[in-house]
C-alpha cells in the first residue's frame, strides 16, 4: 500500500519569519516533521510541498522528497488541501504508482510523534475509517459572546458588548469532569485520508471520519514568537533523548570557557589569567582524536590559555573569533566536511549562531537557558567537570568507562600527557 505523507511548508510566515525553518531543539521544524513521519512503520512515502528554496534543502537534508509548489497555491489564502493534492499528482506522476492513503502533516507541530502520524495511516489503511485526525482529550468549559449586545454579564472586562453564553455547556449546571460527555481537540498536527475519497471531497473530513488521542502535553502550534519560546522550553522535557553516535558525526567543535571549563576566571597579581580544566576531558578528546574524528576549539576569547590547552590536547585552535558562525563554515568549507555532520559544543548565547548551522548542537548541563533550549542533546554533566568526556562517551560507546585491556604497546609520559 502507497501511504503518502505530505508536509506543507511555505516560506511565507508572517507571525513568524521563516517558521518552518525556525530550530527546535537543534532541528528545523520542517526537520523534525520529516524525522516523525520517516519512523512512522506504515508512512512508505514523505513529501514536502514548498515554494521556497532553504526550506527544500532542509527537506532532503532530513530524508524527504520535495515538491515545489507553483505560485497559484503558495499564497496566504491557499489551502492545504490544494497543496496535498499538487503533492499526490507529482508524487504519482514521479513513482508511476497511485497514492492509497495520503497524510496531511503539518510542521508547525513540533511534538508530533511517530504514533501520531502511524495512528492516522492505520485508522485509514487498516482499519476502515475514510479519514482520521489527531485529537487530545479536552475538559474546559467553553463561552462564546453572542454578539446579541445586551448588559455584558459573564464575560471578560474589555471583551466587548455581546452577552456570554456557555458553548458546550449548559452555563446553569456545572457538571463535574467524569460526568460530563468527553469533548475533544482537533490539535491540527496529523490528519489521513483515503486518496480516492479526498480527491472526490475535495476535503480533509469526509465519510467516516476517525479520532486518533494523542498526549494533551504535546499539543502546540507554533503560530507566533511566544509559541516558538514555549516549544524551544519544552523540548528537553518531551523529546525523546536522541544522542549522536560516531555515525552521526565527521567533527566535534568545542567552545572553551563554560564549556571546557566551569567559566570562571582566576586573575594573578600580574593580570594573568587562569582557569580550571577537567582531566577527563582530556583523555576523551584524545580518543575522539584517535577515532579519526576532526576536532576543532573555536573560542571568542584571545587568551594565552586557550592556546596553551589546545597545544596540550593536540587540537587546532581559532581564538579571538568575533563571527563563530563564519570561522566554522569556513573551516567546514576548507575540509569538505558538511555541517550537519558536525557536532558543536557550546553554553553560551555567542554559540547560537554555531547551533543554526551544526548538524548536532550540544548544550552543556549549566548552559544559558536559551542555549539549552536551542540545543538538540543536552549533556548531564556541567561544563568544566567532564562534559566533554560524556559527550566522548556517546559517539564511541561505553568501553570509555572502563579500563583498556589490550595494548600493542607500553603508554609513554607523552601519550599520558595528550590524554590527561
Amino acid at each position: 500500500m502507497n501511504v503518502l505523507a505530505v508536509i506543507p511548508a511555505r516560506g511565507g510566515s508572517k507571525g513568524v519569519p521563516a517558521k518552518n525553518l525556525a530550530p527546535v531543539a537543534g532541528v528545523p521544524l520542517v526537520g523534525r516533521a520529516v524525522r516523525a513521519c520517516l519512523d512512522a512503520p506504515l508512512v512508505t512515502h514523505v513529501a514536502v510541498s514548498t515554494d521556497d528554496a532553504a526550506i527544500a534543502d532542509a527537506a532532503r537534508a532530513a530524508g524527504a522528497e520535495v515538491v515545489l509548489r507553483p505560485a497559484a497555491i503558495a499564497g496566504d489564502t491557499a489551502t492545504s488541501e490544494s497543496a496535498v493534492l499538487h503533492a499526490m499528482d507529482a508524487h504519482e506522476a514521479v513513482h508511476g504508482t497511485a497514492v492509497d492513503v495520503v497524510l496531511l502533516v503539518q510542521c508547525t507541530s513540533p511534538f508530533l510523534t511517530r504514533d501520531d502520524i502511524d495512528g492516522v495511516a492505520r485508522a485509514v489503511a487498516a482499519d476502515g475509517a475514510d479519514s482520521a485526525v489527531t485529537v487530545a482529550p479536552f475538559h474546559g468549559f467553553v463561552w462564546r459572546e453572542d454578539g446579541t449586545g445586551g448588559d455584558g454579564d459573564g464575560t471578560a472586562e474589555g471583551a466587548g458588548d455581546g452577552a456570554g453564553r456557555g458553548v458546550n455547556h449548559d452555563s446553569s449546571f456545572r457538571p463535574r469532569r467524569q460526568d460530563r460527555p468527553q469533548d475533544f481537540l482537533e490539535t491540527g498536527a496529523a490528519y489521513a485520508m483515503d486518496a480516492a475519497g479526498f480527491r472526490a471531497a475535495g476535503h480533509r473530513f469526509f465519510g467516516r471520519t476517525a479520532l486518533v488521542r494523542t498526549d494533551p502535553a504535546r499539543v502546540l502550534e507554533v503560530d507566533d514568537p511566544h509559541d516558538l519560546a514555549r516549544a524551544r522550553a519544552l523540548a528537553p522535557l518531551l523529546d525523546t533523548a536522541a544522542l549522536p553516535t560516531h555515525e552521526d558525526v565527521d567533527a566535534v567543535v568545542l567552545d572553551f570557557d563554560g564549556t571546557q571549563t566551569d567559566d570562571r576566571v582566576l586573575i594573578d597579581a600580574d593580570g594573568r589569567e587562569i582557569v580550571a580544566v577537567h582531566r577527563g576531558d582530556g583523555l576523551g578528546v584524545a580518543r575522539l582524536r584517535r577515532a579519526g574524528l576532526d576536532l576543532l576549539i573555536l573560542s571568542t576569547e584571545q587568551n594565552p590559555v586557550v592556546a596553551a590547552r589546545a597545544r596540550k590536547l593536540q587540537v587546532p585552535v581559532l581564538h579571538g573569533i568575533d563571527r563563530k558562525d563564519i570561522a566554522l563554515k569556513q573551516w567546514c568549507d576548507e575540509r569538505g566536511i558538511a555541517p550537519e555532520r558536525v557536532l558543536y559544543v557550546g553554553n553560551d548565547v555567542n554559540d547560537l549562531p554555531c547551533f543554526d548551522l551544526a548538524g548536532w548542537p550540544v548544550a552543556v548541563a549549566n548552559a544559558h537557558d536559551s542555549v539549552r533550549a536551542a540545543a538538540r542533546a543536552v549533556t548531564a554533566t556541567p561544563g568544566g567537570e567532564g562534559a566533554i568526556r560524556e559527550i566522548a562517551a556517546w559517539l564511541l560507546g561505553p568501553h570509555l568507562d572502563t579500563p583498556e585491556t589490550a595494548r600493542t604497546s607500553p603508554v609513554t609520559s607523552s601519550e599520558k600527557s595528550s590524554e590527561k
